[in-house]
């Protein structure tokens, strides 16, 4: 016989609609999913399947079960055999019927039977005269008497032995307390006693509602401990376990979300004021087992957190316990709440509405990581930057789903280029002064330290000086304006982040270019760390390479200072974005130059001649065009065209 215990896992590791999706097709109708009945014929769609009460149901042939009865009926297995090949599945192991397990199984039940009635008690003295100060204190906080009725609030007495006499009188033995942790056993062999003693007492269930733990709050303030929990029991898991856990699953499925709050009072205080899908862990940071719990319940928790330094420090961990653990669909949000409020107070205060309005605005996950990662943190110099860059990407690497991994690489990638990118500040009255009237450049990223006097040249910035902008004699200009681009973003390719489609298109008619292009465009799609050396090491087992060989040794290209990795990737991204502007250009140029000239040869009309020639010098004119960007080259120092 298996316990019930062993049968909820192993129904709780599964999300149902992915068992029955695969063999019956499903989509979603709001929080369930149907689809056609597979235990009778039909043509529209009756059968219905609920994830968060964890059953089907057939509005036609009234079929209806768990996962187990579905693997049962669709595949024709007994009950053993369907218990089997789902716990295989789900890495549980079988537990042996021994007589020893039957009897463990049976101890279980009367030790949650125990746990009942204590929580009674407890619930019962809070009622009586004993426990007057813990109700003043509970109705002081403004709950109402239903409110205390509804969590099973009580209260355990001063006396040393209050429970432990009640109990033995009910016929609960010594040793099922202690077992429970309801009492300490000293180990020096003497009397046992009450573990929670003068305490308002929060009964903690499990998910099916049964009571496993306590937690007590001290109403003396001599006590050290301001809060007491059960310790590790057979009952009683701390990690896998939520306060609230029974109510909220209900509440979460109507709601279509979860929230995380820090206490017990945070849980109470918004299920009075209409926001019963709150939990929280019990006094410790999230686990991955309360994460994975939490997705059962909804695609994106809400997680909620005090303003000041230790709820930061909280929030931070929290992203760290699940960022291996995401996956497609399933992420957290985080709240972080007002300055000196929490959620029992913010609610008491204001009502349901504030709460929603932070639920509303709550950040995504990958946010909180991005501040997590910079905020604070020095990027002004290439090595800086380079930390950083090692730090966030070495931190990403940590997802476990690689196609969640990939789109944040790419988001992070995304947000670099924007952080470190060059701003300029415009003014009404043109750019931003400096000291001395000189113009000033700041970047994102890092800046050129004491670059020297502001020269008459920087009006101009130079650009059209490089030599690709002059053109090669007995060659096409744009021959050399494809290689100049190549080895850009070989030594750039992060430029790929921002240019990717247009780096597409483009159409080189230089040998091997073609080749290259595309081996970047390849790397840059893999999602994973894009920079100089990892191109690099990505071409070196290519083919590719011989063509990149080839271009690195032509000494000529040297002119074109901004393809190659000394300079800044500001003024790279400048140098990049006008040779392709350029190229692009002069393309259309030269077919449209090519075509008035075919057109005259074929019909010499003073029309088609007026046409040539304006081709002819439209085409000459943007060859000879130098085009010039304010600003350009500061940032990779260079203050001279020697």
């Amino acid at each position: 016989m298996l316990s019930p215990q062993f049968l909820d896992e192993l129904k709780h590791r599964f999300t149902l609609s992915d068992v029955v999706g695969r063999q019956v097709k499903l989509t979603r109708a709001g929080r369930e999913h149907q689809g056609l009945c597979p235990f009778h014929n039909e043509k529209t769609p009756s059968f219905t399947v609920n994830d968060q009460k964890g059953f089907y149901h057939c509005f036609g042939c009234g079929a209806h079960g768990s996962v187990i009865d579905f693997v049962m009926g669709t595949q024709g297995m007994e009950f053993m055999e369907a218990i089997e090949v789902l716990a295989g599945e789900a890495g549980m192991e079988m537990p042996r019927q021994t007589p020893q397990q039957i009897e463990r199984d049976k101890k279980r039940g009367t030790l949650s039977e125990a746990m009942e009635t204590v929580s009674k008690w407890y619930m019962a003295q809070l009622k009586g005269q004993i426990g007057r100060a813990a109700y003043d204190y509970v109705k002081g906080r403004g709950l109402t008497d239903e409110t205390i009725e509804k969590f099973g609030l009580g209260y355990a007495p001063a006396s040393r032995t209050a429970l432990k006499d009640a109990m033995i009188a009910r016929g609960i033995g010594e040793d099922q307390l202690i077992e429970t942790g309801m009492l300490i056993k000293p180990e020096d062999g003497g009397a046992s006693y009450d573990r929670f003693r003068d305490r308002l007492m929060f009964p903690i269930t499990d998910r099916q509602g049964r009571v496993i733990a306590f937690g007590g709050r001290a109403l003396s303030k001599d006590v050290k401990a301001k809060y007491l929990n059960s310790p590790e029991t057979t009952l009683f898991h701390k990690g896998a376990t939520l306060y609230n856990w029974a109510n909220a699953r209900a509440a979460s499925y109507d709601a279509g979300q979860v929230m995380v709050v820090e206490g017990y009072m945070d849980v109470i205080a918004l299920a009075q004021y209409g926001i019963p899908y709150a939990v929280a862990p019990l006094g410790t940071a999230l686990t991955e087992e309360q994460i994975s719990h939490l997705w059962h319940m909804a695609d994106e928790p809400i997680l909620s957190f005090d303003g000041d330094n230790a709820g930061m420090r909280a929030a931070s961990r929290a992203v760290e316990r699940a960022l291996p653990m995401l996956r497609p669909g399933k992420s957290l949000r985080f709240i972080i709440m007002p300055d000196g409020d929490d959620p029992d107070s913010l609610v008491q205060r204001e009502g349901k509405a504030a709460i929603e309005r932070l639920i509303d605005k709550a950040d995504p996950l990958v946010n909180v990581l991005w501040r997590n990662l910079t905020e604070g943190v020095s990027a002004d110099t290439p090595e800086r930057r380079a930390g950083l860059e090692k730090k966030i990407f070495g931190t990403l690497s940590e997802i476990q789903d690689e196609n969640v991994k990939k789109l944040y690489q790419t988001e992070f990638r995304n947000r670099i280029w924007e952080h470190f990118k060059p701003q300029r500040k415009d003014t009404a009255q043109g750019r931003a002064r400096g000291p001395q009237g000189r113009p000033q450049v700041k970047t994102g990223g890092f800046q050129k330290k004491n670059a020297g006097p502001f020269q008459p040249w920087q009006q101009g910035g130079g650009l059209g000086r490089t030599a690709f902008a002059q053109g090669d004699k007995g060659r096409p200009v744009t021959d050399r304006m494809e290689k100049v681009i190549i080895l850009t973003l070989v030594h750039h390719p992060e430029i790929l982040i921002k240019h990717e489609e247009l780096v597409a298109g483009l159409e080189f008619g230089t040998q091997g270019l073609d080749g290259l292009r595309n081996a970047l465009l390849e790397k840059a799609a893999l999602g994973d760390t894009l920079d100089h050396e990892a191109v690099i090491t990505y071409l070196e087992a290519r083919p590719e390479m011989v063509a990149l060989e080839k271009l690195l040794g032509e000494r000529a290209l040297r002119d074109d200072w901004f393809a190659w990795s000394e300079a800044a990737l500001s003024d790279a991204l400048t140098g990049f974005e006008h040779i392709v502007s350029r190229f692009q250009h002069i393309t259309a140029a030269k077919a449209a130059y090519e075509q008035a000239e075919a057109e005259f040869a074929a019909d010499m009309t003073e029309e088609n001649k007026d046409r040539f020639l304006a081709a002819q010098e439209a085409f000459r004119a943007l060859e000879e065009k130098e085009a010039d960007k304010e600003g350009y080259r500061l940032e990779s120092g260079r203050f001279s065209f020697n």
